[in-house]
């Protein structure tokens, strides 16, 4: 793999901080950004003025990883050129499948070529797409090929989000990058660090991610409860406070945030599903806990691998950003730390987080957690 990597802050020109000079053959160009600085107009036509023949994907977030930095107000680019192995970029709109993330990831898996597919990458909006949804739809195509990935992110504001493949960011789109080649290594992992308090209480009523009720009491009123004085700051609040969501069908407990709430019908809703008769606990930060768990998500992404990785995407929670505050980078460090710093770094901070458990294939969509894809060719 051959790399450039640029970054744009607020009111400047693009910086090169990686490869200046390189010239990049059909590489694939990862965009990510603060919501409003991808709104400009001409972003892309910028951007394709850089890599004339780069295959372009854009992603709101609520902060831009690159290196060992996390930055703010920013545009990060980091142009990958494959020298042994190919990708193919794939797209659909939410709004065009009625916000039916089901559907909508099993038109964007029939797309895919499945002959040597060896990995997916996921950048979806993060707005209002059901991430276990979208997950379920693509699944629904593919055998024995993990999913990673994020939905993209829009600060602490969750106004919209915004994204696209070779076109100027919009609302609604979910980009699918499909990786092929024998000599690509790929491995990938997931931590969060978050510590459970409180009682577990049963979902007793709920609909796909909306809960109506815990242990047949309104929901959004037992929450209250325990955020007390927090309650106020709803729903920014409850990035401080997301829940552990142990399922019947699944083998280990899920981390939820709260995306929204509603006072009228005192439901929340989630990032992803909450299926009636789950357990579910209220979960609180410890900030050395989180960043221990990035150290562990990198070692569990390392610990099999024959190469050492060119290339780490790292999508981590908006949640662990808020909670460690300026310690933010003591996480992206520890990755580093971890997978050496022969690694192209870059990534975003999300509104949910895919990727399969330790040891499992299937996908799951994750709040509050660390997560990181490696690549070598």
């Amino acid at each position: 793999m051959r790399f450039q990597q640029l970054e744009k802050k607020k009111n400047q020109e693009w910086s090169p901080l990686i490869g200046k000079g390189l010239t990049l053959k059909k590489p694939l160009v990862l965009v990510f950004g603060n919501r409003y600085a991808l709104e400009t107009p001409e972003i892309y036509n910028e951007v394709k003025k850089l890599f004339p023949d780069g295959e372009i994907v854009f992603g709101s977030t609520a902060g831009e990883i690159i290196g060992s930095q996390v930055l703010e107000d920013s545009i990060t680019l980091t142009a990958i050129e494959f020298e042994k192995s190919t990708y193919a970029i794939f797209r659909e709109n939410s709004l065009d499948h009625d916000k039916d993330a089901i559907q909508l990831g099993k038109t964007l898996i029939q797309k895919v070529s499945k002959d040597g597919l060896k990995h997916i990458l996921v950048i979806s909006e993060g707005s209002f797409i059901n991430g276990s949804a979208l997950i379920e739809g693509l699944e629904t195509g593919i055998d024995n090929v993990a999913i990673t990935g994020g939905l993209c992110g829009d600060d602490s504001r969750f106004e919209k989000t915004i994204s696209s493949y070779n076109e100027n960011p919009k609302e609604g789109e979910v980009i699918l990058i499909a990786f092929y080649g024998e000599s690509l290594e790929i491995s990938f992992a997931q931590y969060g660090g978050w510590t459970p308090f409180g009682p577990e209480r049963i979902v007793t009523k709920s609909d796909q991610n909306i809960l109506y009720e815990l242990d047949n009491l309104p929901a959004l009123d037992l929450y209250k409860k325990y955020l007390g004085d927090k309650a106020a700051e709803l729903p920014q609040s409850a990035l401080l406070y997301p829940l552990s969501v142990k399922s019947k069908n699944k083998k280990e407990p899920i981390v939820r945030t709260i995306l929204t709430i509603d006072e009228q019908t005192n439901t929340m809703t989630l990032a992803g599903d909450v299926p009636e008769g789950s357990v579910v606990q209220l979960m609180m930060a410890n900030i050395d806990h989180i960043v221990d768990g990035a150290l562990k998500a990198a070692e569990i992404g390392m610990k099999n691998r024959k190469n050492k990785p060119e290339l780490a995407v790292l999508v981590s929670c908006i949640g662990r950003k808020l909670v460690m505050d300026q310690r933010v980078e003591e996480e992206i460090e520890e990755v580093i730390e971890v997978i050496g710093t022969q690694a192209v770094v870059n990534g975003f901070y999300s509104y949910g987080e895919l990727a399969p458990f330790t040891g499992n294939i299937n996908c799951e969509l994750h709040n509050q957690t660390m997560t990181l894809t490696l690549f070598s060719e």
